[in-house]
């Protein structure tokens, strides 16, 4: 999605719904970002912020080319209202983008139970469970669904303002566990097709499709980006530890993560 919105140009108008300092940053992209959420606006969001339910939106039929929706649906109360207003505000020939936790996972799971629940109203178990209220109530095609793997980023210290109690049981949210607890996790679904290292989906509809439908597992554990395999062998970033393990430092935190070749 990041890619799609660098080709935008200063006429587009974007949505990002449900999240007050932004679900990805400004420099990204020229277009005419507008943030909304529901929360009053928090230190640090943009200027274009507007504070509303999701529910009725404040704008004009058919005013914005773009929609970005990113884990902001599992917080909504009346998401297929929420999906009808969406179909509403959008302009034919639009683009959606929406990612949303899998309510089975383990990572959903650590979630929620670290944060009493998350703020999360909506539990997804299946893919179809919100693509098919998304594509009836907007009248858009779903152009791709793609696998997100977890990093776990939000266990790790550096990202935790005020660490929970909670946090004992799960090493404090020390890198260097982290780091082996994902190395760990990818493996095991690689050799038995568990899903240890799966925490949700992201779908495209309306006129745009994802560039590749590869799930990324190489996730990094302080900012959470995916990166493919063959990405990072291509780009000269793998390093050998002494014991043998190839591991890379994320090109976008410098975080140290080790390294599984999801492409083999």
């Amino acid at each position: 999605m990041f890619d799609y919105l660098q080709s935008l140009d200063s006429a587009t108008r974007v949505l990002d719904l449900g999240s007050s300092t932004g679900s990805f940053p400004l420099s990204l992209t020229t277009a005419k970002v507008i943030r909304l959420d529901r929360d009053s606006k928090a230190p640090g969001a943009h200027s274009n912020f507007v504070q509303a339910d999701a529910a009725a939106l404040p704008f004009a039929s058919q005013s914005f080319e773009v929609v970005v929706a990113n884990h902001s649906f599992e917080h909504f109360d009346e998401f297929e209202k929420v999906a009808e207003e969406v179909g509403r505000i959008l302009k034919p020939n639009a683009v959606l983008f929406i990612s949303v936790p899998d309510a089975s996972t383990i990572t959903d799971r650590i979630y929620r139970w670290l944060g009493r629940g998350g703020g999360h109203v909506n539990a997804f178990t299946k893919a179809e469970d919100l693509s098919d209220v998304i594509a009836r109530a907007t009248s858009l095609p779903l152009t791709g669904t793609l696998l997100l793997h977890s990093g776990m980023s939000f266990l790790n210290r550096r990202n935790i303002a005020r660490m929970p109690r909670r946090m004992i049981v799960l090493g404090c949210g020390s890198e260097r566990l982290l780091m082996l607890a994902n190395y760990l996790f990818r493996n095991l679904d690689r050799c038995f097709q568990t899903r240890f290292s799966v925490y949700g989906w992201a779908y495209y509809f309306g006129s745009h499709s994802p560039q590749s439908r590869a799930a990324k597992t190489n996730v990094c554990i302080r900012c959470g980006s995916g990166h493919s395999a063959s990405h990072l062998i291509g780009s000269n970033k793998l390093r050998r530890h002494w014991v043998g393990i190839a591991y890379y430092q994320c090109p976008n935190c410098g975080a140290r993560n080790l390294f599984t070749n999801d492409d083999s």
